[in-house]
């Protein structure tokens, strides 16, 4: 049975619903102590099922969750959530589970973080997609609300993206990192740049992480994903879109 558990803070302040979803009871616990000792009010489902039932009836910021569960596993469960919600979602996964880290991501996933994970990184990594979860949905002064590349119109008021006049369907790190490369149409970003600037996170091990979303975008704007014309590879430095696309 899901259950909350909740931390008071003051009058005024901000908190944050945070969703754990484990199998592991020792592991929900050790999580929910964390994350309530920092301020948030913790929700917890222990298979895919009852983490999405939660998500249909409350308002949850972030959730935390395991990919081998009973039930409904994490995968399914990202499948489920992307279809309603654009939440951001870290994966709890074993060293062992490389290829379902992929699919997670694949499938809508925000980041993972490996058993036995350690709290700090793990309250690092937290707060950032938090931070950058808030920012998108706020009501944030753009520079710029449109930027167009050649057929590719990003509008950053409305988070709504274009190729040729057909909407795209992106995921909000997709779309974070669609709009760092516009904003700088012809500029390289290594795989570490990349991720310091989309996730807010100092970058241990993220070009797995990064190429997984890039491959995914590039299926999403290229026409053909293998003779790209925007989103270009330059071996051993990293990822630009093409400058001489701008329109």
């Amino acid at each position: 049975m899901a259950r909350l558990a909740g931390s008071l803070r003051g009058k005024g302040e901000k908190m944050y619903n945070i969703l754990v979803c484990d199998d592991e009871k020792d592991i929900v616990s050790a999580l929910e102590i964390y994350l309530t000792a920092d301020g948030y009010q913790v929700f917890t489902a222990y298979n895919g099922r009852q983490a999405v039932d939660i998500l249909n009836k409350e308002e949850i910021h972030l959730v935390l969750m395991d990919i081998m569960m009973p039930e409904m596993n994490g995968i399914s469960a990202m499948v489920k959530i992307r279809e309603k919600s654009n939440v951001p979602v870290i994966l709890l996964t074993a060293k062992s589970e490389d290829t379902d880290k992929i699919l997670g991501l694949t499938v809508g996933a925000d980041d993972y973080v490996t058993k036995p994970f350690n709290p700090v990184e793990l309250q690092a990594r937290v707060k950032s997609q938090l931070r950058r979860y808030m920012q998108l949905g706020g009501n944030t002064k753009q520079e710029r609300d449109v930027l167009a590349i050649g057929g590719i119109e990003l509008c950053d008021r409305t988070k709504e993206v274009t190729l040729d006049g057909e909407p795209v369907s992106l995921t909000r790190t997709e779309y974070d990192i669609l709009k760092l490369l516009m904003e700088h149409p012809g500029e390289v970003f290594s795989p570490n740049q990349i991720y310091e600037q989309v996730w807010n996170d100092p970058a241990y091990g993220s070009e797995n992480t990064v190429a997984v979303h890039i491959r995914h975008l590039r299926e999403k704007i290229e026409i053909d994903p293998a003779e790209p014309r925007y989103l270009k590879v330059v071996w051993g430095q990293g990822y630009k879109l093409e400058k001489g696309m701008r329109t």
